[in-house]
């Protein structure tokens, strides 16, 4: 029915592609059993044997034992059955060979079929379990197509597709067929027989992942990256700190007149990145996430909220274009920040003041 070279080619599966025989024999036994039901007239249950030691096929017909035939094709009578074996009683299945003709080619066929499905299956598995592994990673990747705003890509040289959604394109940035991208992989979508890998240009990750790429001390976690703050495109505040106090982790993170901080702008298209010392002391924190402005004071005003006053001249530098660079160390620090220039905080840091000393005046 199916040569010997099927067989020979089941072993050489095991040992390339990892597909276990056992696993593929159990499907090829499935489909030929409903190939050869869609090809007769047998309306009875029919079950499918493969020996690959005997190199050999096999199909049976599978009746069950009743007390009462109504159905010929898939019944049996007790009495018939005991005929065959007088141990058998009701309810037991009978199984008898079915003698077959013209069914080599159709089992060719369809063990050709189930093998390149099963292949599929395999390799769509191995690539999930791959990538499921890559989540929150950086990759390259290559754009295949661009379709209704997608960006399609081919992610590492393998055969998987990578979805770049709108939400994940930075807005100034142009892509076009077979342009080489750094990503941030998101999230394997496995859904049935597709699966694909979501990406993008716009995670806080993908910043993250370029400074351990090119700042040896975070790879080696003498620096560390303590928050990421980004408006995609136009400007990222990323805090660093390090535990060893002898180490300039700011100057690390810049490289030589500015080598390494310059080679992830150039990635990220121009995108300006303030490099932030973190400090476990919140207002010191803040007062540095609102670089580049100087700020004069911090003061705490509520339950992680504060008041940063910066000199008159400076208040549009620290508030920034449309509120972005308050609006990003707010987003860094997760504390609401109310920036003010001097002139106007005096009095309003007086009524504060005054404010206070009433509140613990009443306790």
């Amino acid at each position: 029915m199916i040569n010997q070279d099927f067989f020979l080619a089941l072993d050489e599966l095991e040992k390339q592609k990892g597909i276990a025989k056992d696993e593929f024999i159990l499907a090829l036994e499935n489909a030929l059993g409903i190939a050869y039901k869609k090809n007769s007239a047998d309306g009875g249950a029919v079950e499918v044997k493969i020996n690959p030691e005997k190199k050999s096929i096999k199909i049976y017909a599978i009746r069950t034992i009743v007390e009462e035939v109504v159905d010929s094709e898939k019944e049996i009578s007790l009495a018939d059955a005991q005929l065959i074996k007088k141990s058998y009683k009701v309810g037991d299945k009978v199984s008898n060979e079915i003698a077959t003709k013209n069914f080599g080619r159709i089992a060719a066929q369809t063990a050709k079929q189930v093998l390149l499905q099963k292949l599929r299956e395999i390799e769509h598995e191995n690539t999930v379990n791959e990538f499921e592994d890559k989540e929150g990673e950086l990759m390259v990747c290559t754009v295949r197509r661009i379709e209704d705003g997608c960006v399609y890509v081919e992610i590492g040289g393998s055969q998987i597709e990578g979805v770049l959604m709108p939400r994940d394109q930075v807005p100034n940035e142009k892509y076009e067929v077979n342009q080489k991208l750094n990503v941030y992989v998101k999230r394997v979508k496995n859904s049935g027989r597709v699966a694909q890998i979501v990406v993008s240009r716009t995670a806080n990750g993908l910043v993250k992942r370029l400074f351990e790429n090119e700042v040896p001390e975070i790879k080696q976690g003498i620096v560390l990256v303590k928050g990421v703050a980004r408006d995609p495109g136009q400007r990222t505040k990323i805090a660093i700190y390090s535990e060893d106090p002898s180490i300039d982790a700011v100057g690390a993170c810049v490289g030589a007149k500015g080598a390494r901080v310059n080679a992830i702008v150039s990635e990220l298209g121009g995108e300006k990145i303030d490099i932030i010392p973190w400090s476990e002391n919140p207002l010191e924190f803040i007062s540095s996430a609102l670089s580049p402005a100087r700020v004069v004071k911090v003061v705490q005003t509520g339950d992680e909220s504060a008041m940063a006053v910066v000199p008159d001249d400076k208040l549009s530098l620290a508030i920034g274009r449309s509120g972005q660079n308050a609006r990003l160390a707010v987003k860094l620090t997760g504390w609401k920040i109310d920036v003010k220039s001097e002139s106007v905080a005096v009095n309003e840091l007086d009524d504060f003041q005054v404010e206070q000393t009433e509140q613990e005046e009443e306790i």
